[in-house]
């Protein structure tokens, strides 16, 4: 009989294309990746993959597991949907995925309350930029910021949330400096390898041409703390940090509404509706926040 676990790993490398990234997508060394891997080709009598120096190449035995494979992941995750939402008890794992922004700097004090709340439930903050998919179960709630409605999934069940703000933000003795007439860092800072966007001119952002490159959020604030330049930080962010201030004279711009975000099946569950109730009146209790109107003045 195969192995179920043996196909996960199948899976993971075909939509990879290499062992190194399913390694990690998996939470496992390459060694685990290729064992299993070896170990379903001996069982089915077949080389699965070409080893070519760009990468993991199906053969024309593994495209055909793959169909199966792909049949074999959508009815586990369909069987455990189903028993999750029969699940009518408060208890039992929780997994809620969110930006990390989210969760350091606004909601991890109401994650702790609901904690102790609830201490049967079992809760797992996947804070990531990455999406996690909801129909696979790789979380039972998300926390997402969207743009325009119509680019949620159809089969996700939606509860609005309050419109994101963002600023344009530099350090407190930046603003002394400025309002002195004197010269201060004016570097875009980036968390990309964009330059400065064509936008920043349009909200009264006199930045340098040459950016000032990080490749995360927490480095961007401290950034911005260390008087390098302006960036553009989420409202919630910027107005709560004592050393940093928003550009005088820029505007806010609007990054897009927060959603609530659940599974058809999933969303059933008592512990799932129990949480969603309870953060979505955490967010709406934050809307001034997340709008920018309540920010302190310099």
């Amino acid at each position: 009989m195969i192995d179920w676990d043996d196909v996960r790993y199948f899976l993971a490398v075909s939509r990879a294309g290499s062992v190194r990234t399913a390694a990690e997508r998996l939470g496992v060394n390459h060694a685990t990746v290729l064992r299993r891997i070896a170990q379903l080709e001996k069982q089915l009598g077949a080389h699965l993959f070409e080893r070519l120096p760009s990468g993991y190449r199906l053969t024309a035995a593994g495209a055909e597991v793959l169909e199966f494979a792909d049949q074999m992941e959508a009815s586990s995750h369909r069987l455990e949907t189903r028993v999750f939402a029969r699940d009518q008890g408060v208890g039992g794992p929780l997994r809620v995925t969110l930006a990390p922004q989210f969760a350091t700097h606004l909601l991890m004090p109401d994650f702790a309350t609901f904690a102790r709340m609830h201490p049967d439930i079992e809760m797992e903050i996947l804070s990531s930029g990455e999406l996690a998919n909801l129909t696979n179960r790789e979380a039972d709630v998300a926390l997402r910021v969207v743009y325009e409605r119509k680019t949620l999934p159809l089969n996700l069940h939606g509860l609005k949330g309050p419109a994101i703000y963002g600023g344009v933000y530099i350090s407190r003795e930046g603003v002394k400096d400025r309002r002195a007439g004197k010269p201060s860092p004016s570097r875009w800072i980036v968390i990309s390898t964009h330059g400065v966007p064509e936008w920043a001119k349009e909200y009264g952002v006199d930045a340098s041409a040459v950016p000032f490159k990080v490749n995360d959020a927490e480095a961007q604030i401290h950034a911005v703390r260390q008087g390098l330049g302006v960036t553009t930080l989420p409202c919630f962010v910027g107005d709560a940090d004592p050393l940093l201030a928003r550009v005088p004279g820029s505007e806010l711009h609007l990054y897009g509404t927060l959603w609530l975000l659940t599974h058809g099946e999933t969303r059933k569950t008592k512990r799932v509706q129990v949480f969603v109730e309870f953060l979505s009146r955490r967010l709406t209790e934050y809307a001034s926040l997340l709008k920018g109107a309540s920010a302190p003045t310099h």
